[in-house]
């Protein structure tokens, strides 16, 4: 039986990977209370203890602008604490699959972003994500994976769609920003992609040799947070999740200032994820449309 070791339990990742998980896989997931991956011995105890085959790290300080005057914690989870797993998962001969950010990139291009681009992080957290990124790879070479993805919601947890559902039903206006450009990413099909992954390494369909160790995931299309907001009022209006239109206004960013910069264009490639998956992106459209489904049953 392959153990799996999943970081990051009641993140929204985290929580579906356990959702989705195939019944060949045993899966041990651990809160940050269970599993604080900033301190060296706790790693190397559990991964002793639990002695997985592969280690999925799902666990990270994702609030983008506290990182900004929290520097110290952020870097201590997305990049000391990386480094802890890492080493661990090299001790116990384990594969590591560590999820980190478009935000590694400045979001300057017009292009989609290849995982060759080279990154330039505007943020605290993204320096700490790319840190964490660095020394895995450094650590691991080819027996991690670090697959970067953007934007994630779920019907689990704190995101944008469960805040835009909620402004909706108690604002009479939104103003929404329009020049950020990525593309949304539901949690559920990062998970399925990710076991999907996990598959074919087991089954040995991948050619070690020439798998790609830096992945690409989101949705397919593109979105701007505007695009996003006006896309989940008309489902959900549909669906009977809201009963009322209000007005979504499109702002510039510089009518909206954050703590931390944002890259105002962070569309990823997904191509060499799709290939090495075997699985094919749907549309951000059709996917949230799929998890408010979701959403609405479990309410």
């Amino acid at each position: 039986m392959i153990k799996i070791l999943i970081t990051g339990k009641g993140g929204q990742l985290a929580w579906e990977l356990e959702q989705t998980c195939p019944s060949q896989y045993t899966i041990t997931c651990l809160d940050s209370v269970q599993l604080d991956i900033t301190k060296r011995q706790q790693v190397f105890d559990a991964l002793a203890q639990i002695k997985p085959n592969i280690v999925i790290n799902a666990a990270a300080y994702t609030a983008v602008d506290n990182a900004e005057t929290d520097q110290t914690t952020a870097y201590a989870v997305n990049a000391t604490g990386c480094e802890y797993i890492a080493q661990a998962c090299k001790e116990h001969n384990a594969e590591l699959i560590h999820i980190s950010t478009d935000f590694v990139f400045d979001g300057n291009q017009s292009i989609p972003y290849q995982t060759d681009n080279k990154p330039n992080p505007i943020n605290v957290y993204g320096a700490s994500k790319l840190q964490g990124e660095i020394t895995v790879s450094d650590i691991l070479g080819s027996h991690a994976t670090i697959i970067r993805t953007a934007w994630v919601y779920s019907s689990h947890g704190n995101n944008f769609v469960k805040s835009m559902l909620r402004l909706m039903a108690e604002k009479d206006l939104l103003g929404i920003v329009y020049d950020q450009v990525g593309t949304p990413t539901w949690a559920k099909g990062l998970a399925v992609m990710i076991w999907s992954l996990i598959n074919k390494k087991i089954d040995n369909q991948l050619d070690h040799a020439k798998e790609s160790h830096l992945l690409h995931w989101t949705d397919a299309g593109v979105a701007s947070w505007y695009d996003f907001a006006i896309a989940i009022q008309e489902l959900a209006l549909e669906k009977g999740l809201l009963e009322v239109v209000i007005p979504i206004k499109p702002i510039s960013s510089s009518a909206y200032p954050t703590v931390a910069k944002r890259p105002c264009f962070s569309v990823i490639d997904k191509l060499t994820a799709e290939k090495h998956s075997g699985v094919d992106t749907m549309h951000w459209r059709k996917q949230l449309s799929t998890m408010l489904d979701e959403l609405k049953t479990q309410s």
